[in-house]
């Protein structure tokens, strides 16, 4: 595409008409020429921001599907494109007021949300209806009693958001976010949780800049807790969410396993590559609107794929994103809304199309055609004057025309000087139609409530597998909330190439019966893998085989396992230290799985499970012998009973150290008088009695 002015200019702007010929070599097989046609033409004004091309895409092959239908259609749509690289207010609000003062019906465009708002105040002010895909969080709220004549086509999705995350049981998330775009729809999921019964709680919440910012941030959830399970909302644009994910996958210090996201917006519906395999690698659920499956959306990508990607960035591909199919709902969202005009009243607009002739047949001689069909023609710096409507009432000069029609027509003025502001006079009726618009379109059925929100549709909950192969697990609808599916899939093996011309280095640790050192024979000289033998040598041989490569095998440097270690080079030794240190590229040895290992390694099924058990003897049986009463006590202590308590007559009394206080019962008698002393005394106990 090229533009009258360069891209550095603040607005390159062009006319962009869509007209059916007979002759010419446009776009989808037909002719696209500048001159007017019988039918009666409603021109639309579209503002796009710069990096916006597939959507930029979308829009101009709406346009043309529309325009090139003539059997059906009622009138054809003509555009004037701006392309905006700047949020200044006063430069857009000149730029808005070109648009303006050409006579466009409606207004179309994706800009970020700093020109929203400067977009938002001149559609609400002038009543100009304004479609887009997508826009912040409305400045007016439902309950405002006012008319907003900006018209979003993305759904909300925040409660889709609440329910999944309790569809997986999550307690606590952590939210990173990259705008204040962002903060507003976190704000959104507060509002949606009940009060004093809330499911899960926000435990962080991190604004981030860029991929760098949120891989610091991750490190230190790594060291806070490292086993610990970590949810995580991701809040940005497809390509920061893609290159966040590929460095978590490649960086050494952060696990895979305790890790999910959870994509906030429709990014699963843009282009993940297959070939890159850190998509696979690492838990990731999200959302999207465009299904697949529907005949309406088979049939577009058949010709969607067809197109030229240099003449349509963003085309020729077999998918389309979430913003480029909202765009082109977009466009036949108004088609729709001016068909029920139409129809209701076939001369609406027939004033304004008739003093429009003379000004396109002015615009036509002042436009560049270019090869693809399109006019071209570039605003002025400022934003005003140099249209192909020339400027302030180029598009529809002021005064009545009379007519049948009964309605007086003017171009809108933006000078509020005099005290007033002149509304587009159609623009209320425009708007209110836009809400009655049912429609079957590339998002699915398309329907808004009075409110201008979009009700009845379906957002499809998908998971990320191998090869970025997404698998459907839950529909979510705002009126029936999540539907769990039956996804029970099995995860893709990633399509590796090996190469089949180097030798891979295998590390291992010698240890019994699975890698042993081989006895060498009489005259015998052993090289190579053939010094090993053992369970692990026989696994290592028939993998070689069975990918068809060479190895060598080598006995670890430091005899480890593996352990994190400070001083050595890469934090770990053993063999986890030579595969971080890529000495090696893979490990056969009887290696316990750790959470810490797997960290920083992949490790395989295990091929061996080793139970641990308390191994007792049971006790055999016998029968007692003659001398089992003396079993309770040991040879050496009835020995000292022994000679403790004499048995015999050969034992004198005086030997035992320890004498009874009597031992025959004439002891307990005395032929004299009682004494009344008592024996029980220490030279007693001795044997020394008095």
């Amino acid at each position: 595409m090229r533009f009258g002015l360069k891209l550095s200019c603040l607005w390159p702007s062009f006319l962009l008409w869509l007209t059916w010929s007979s002759g010419g070599n446009g776009d989808g097989g037909g002719g696209v020429s500048a001159q007017p046609s019988l039918t009666e033409k409603i021109p639309l004004g579209a503002i796009f921001e710069q990096g916006t091309d597939e959507v930029q895409s979308a829009f101009k092959y709406a346009m043309l599907n529309h325009n090139l239908n003539v059997s059906s259609r009622r009138f054809e749509l003509q555009a004037y494109v701006d392309v905006i690289n700047t949020a200044d207010a006063f430069k857009l609000s000149r730029l808005i007021c070109n648009q303006f003062s050409r006579g466009v019906y409606s207004m179309l465009g994706a800009v970020s949300p700093d020109s929203f708002d400067t977009l938002h105040s001149y559609s609400n002010t002038f009543q100009m209806p304004f479609v887009t895909p997508w826009f912040p969080e409305k400045v007016l709220t439902p309950s405002s009693g006012f008319l907003d004549f900006a018209l979003s086509m993305r759904p909300d999705y925040h409660q889709a958001i609440i329910d999944t995350i309790q569809f997986y049981g999550w307690r606590k998330i952590i939210y990173l976010y990259d705008s204040h775009d962002g903060l507003l729809r976190l704000q959104q999921i507060y509002q949606g949780l009940r009060p004093g019964n809330e499911s899960f709680q926000v435990e962080l919440v991190k604004r981030i800049s860029n991929v760098s910012m949120a891989i610091e941030f991750l490190h230190t959830l790594e060291q806070i807790g490292r086993f610990e399970n970590k949810h995580i909302v991701l809040d940005c644009p497809t390509e920061m969410a893609k290159q966040i994910l590929i460095q978590h996958v490649r960086d050494l210090r952060l696990g895979r396993r305790t890790y999910h996201y959870l994509l906030s917006g429709l990014v699963m519906d843009d282009r993940w590559e297959s070939e890159i395999i850190e998509f696979g690698a690492i838990n990731i659920t999200g959302f999207r609107i465009v299904d697949t499956n529907r005949r309406l959306v088979r049939e577009f990508y058949d010709s969607w794929k067809r197109l030229d990607p240099q003449m349509k960035v963003g085309a020729g591909r077999e998918s389309i994103s979430a913003q480029a199919a909202l765009m082109y709902d977009a466009v036949f969202v108004l088609v729709e809304a001016f068909n029920k005009i139409l129809r209701k009243k076939p001369d609406q607009f027939r004033n304004n199309v008739q003093r429009r002739s003379q000004t396109l047949m002015v615009a036509q001689a002042a436009a560049s055609t270019s090869s693809d069909g399109y006019n071209y023609s570039a605003s002025g710096g400022g934003g005003g004057g140099g249209g192909a409507s020339g400027g302030p009432g180029g598009g529809f000069p002021g005064g009545d025309s009379g007519g049948s029609g009964g309605m007086s027509s003017r171009a809108l003025d933006c000078n509020t000087a005099k005290g007033w502001v002149n509304a587009w006079e159609h623009g209320d009726k425009i708007s209110r139609y836009l809400r009655k618009v049912e429609i079957e379109g590339l998002t699915g059925d398309i329907k808004f409530n009075d409110d201008g929100r979009r009700v009845n549709y379906t957002l499809h909950v998908v998971e990320m597998t191998v090869n970025s192969a997404m698998v459907k697990v839950a529909e979510w609808n705002d009126d029936a909330g999540l539907q769990p599916l039956n996804a029970k899939y099995v995860r893709l093996r990633p399509h590796v190439e090996f190469e089949k011309n180097r030798t891979y280095i295998v590390t291992t640790v010698l240890e019994e019966p699975y890698i042993m050192l081989k006895k060498e024979a009489y005259n015998e000289k052993l090289h190579g893998n053939e010094r090993f033998e053992g369970y692990c040598k026989d696994l290592a041989d028939l993998l070689a085989k069975e990918l068809g490569i060479n190895y060598e095998l080598r006995l670890v440097k430091d005899g480890n396992y593996g352990s994190e270690k400070s001083s050595a080079h890469g934090g770990w030794d053993g063999m986890v230290g030579e595969l971080v240190r890529k000495e090696a590229d893979i490990a056969i040895a009887a290696m316990t799985i750790t959470a810490e290992r797997e960290r920083v390694i992949d490790f395989s099924k295990p091929f061996m499970s080793l139970g641990i058990s308390i191994m007792i003897k049971k006790p055999v049986k016998q029968t007692p012998g003659v001398f089992s009463f003396m079993n309770p006590l040991s040879q050496e202590i009835w020995v000292r009973i022994c000679w403790e308590f004499p048995v015999f007559p050969e034992f004198p009394y005086p030997q035992s150290p320890f004498p009874l206080a009597a031992c025959t019962l004439l002891h307990w008698r005395s032929a004299k008088r009682c004494n009344s002393r008592c024996w029980h005394c220490r030279g007693f106990s001795l044997g020394f009695p008095n």
